[in-house]
């Protein structure tokens, strides 16, 4: 929904709470009318909105609409069995792009629990789905709610906003007792029935109306409740942490006939995938400099200097990377953070 023109925002005429029948038939009303049809939205298969959910954790919903992330994922593994029995390299080949390769791991471990200690079977509840490795109160709330319209509460991005400014809550809502708060009054908020829809609807109104700037107060299908008369200075947060500039220098080493080196990653952030050799810029300032790349990753913002190397000149890394030429055609078949694939399908 486009941004309108900032103009005066009504004073709130009823309390979300104290009028709560009304707020819950104005919010289902209007996501009965112009709720948007998500792929994710068309099942009530557990497994299915849970590979959602952990792909949604850090990921827009654009991006996964746009590349068919979703039923791409669901393409390559249509159910736990076929998720449990991955193995790593076509797991995270599968998840490139979406970064955080934690999430997909733990759903994976996520996938073998459920087959050996629950027959196959999820949990409904929020506190057995909880139990599961990788699974926090956010998504078990909404696995239950979604899946088995299980009345739990859920608070992400987009409901923390709209609590926020229903309730003109000036306190920072990612410090613990903001937290408590905004799940106090979700769960107050939610009714016993038709769970699945409502958190969809609370949710949308956060991606629609009541978006982080310019929200659309005025044709906002709640107003009548909203507290605020400052949309725009809510939600309070906790000061950000700095963003953190940091040069990459890796090697582009390439031998006669089209192997090209390539460095396994051993980190916790991209375990696993592979990507050019990093070294020193002192080792590589010799080497003729073949492009400069710059991308983001947290809070960081990284520029990845790219040098050509000769098969014979290649420097000593530090510690015992693991380095290995591969050919061509098995590129694509490697699983390679983003900026990487990029960046070597150019060269290339």
């Amino acid at each position: 929904m486009p941004d309108v023109p900032a103009v005066p925002k009504r004073v709130a005429t009823r309390h979300p709470l104290r009028n709560i029948r009304a707020f819950r038939s104005a919010l289902l009303r209007w996501f009965d009318e112009s709720g948007t049809d998500y792929p994710w939205r068309r099942t009530t298969d557990p497994y299915a909105i849970l590979v959602s959910e952990v792909m949604l954790q850090q990921t827009t919903i654009g991006a996964v609409i746009r590349n068919r992330r979703f039923e791409r994922f669901l393409e390559k593994f249509p159910d736990l069995r076929s998720l449990a029995e991955a193995p790593e390299s076509a797991l995270l080949r599968t998840w490139e792009g979406l970064g955080y390769y934690n999430r997909v791991r733990n759903l994976q471990e996520t996938a073998r629990v459920i087959l050996k200690d629950h027959d196959g079977e999820f949990p409904a509840d929020p506190s057995g789905l909880e139990s599961l490795p990788g699974i926090g109160r956010y998504t078990a709330g909404a696995v239950a709610s979604f899946a088995f319209d299980y009345p739990a509460p859920i608070v992400e991005a987009n409901i923390s906003r709209v609590l926020s400014r229903l309730f003109d809550y000036r306190e920072p809502v990612d410090a613990p007792a903001g937290r408590n708060q905004l799940w106090n009054w979700a769960e107050a908020l939610l009714p016993t029935r038709h769970a699945r829809t409502f958190n969809s609807a609370f949710m949308e109104l956060g991606q629609s109306y009541c978006s982080p700037r310019s929200p659309n107060c005025l044709q906002c299908p709640v107003q009548d409740f909203c507290a605020t008369r400052n949309p725009d200075t809510l939600p309070l947060k906790k000061t950000r942490r700095a963003t953190v500039e940091i040069d990459e220098h890796v090697l582009f080493v390439r031998k006669r006939g089209g192997p090209v080196l390539l460095a396994r990653e051993e980190g916790s952030r991209r375990k696993g995938l592979w990507k050019l050799p990093e070294r020193s810029h002192d080792q590589l300032a010799d080497f003729p400099l073949l492009a400069t790349r710059r991308y983001d990753i947290t809070h960081h913002k990284v520029t990845m200097h790219i040098y050509r190397c000769p098969p014979s000149r290649i420097p000593p890394p530090a510690g015992t990377p693991t380095e290995q030429f591969h050919c061509s055609t098995s590129l694509q078949e490697l699983p390679m953070p983003s900026p990487f694939r990029r960046a070597l399908t150019d060269l290339l």
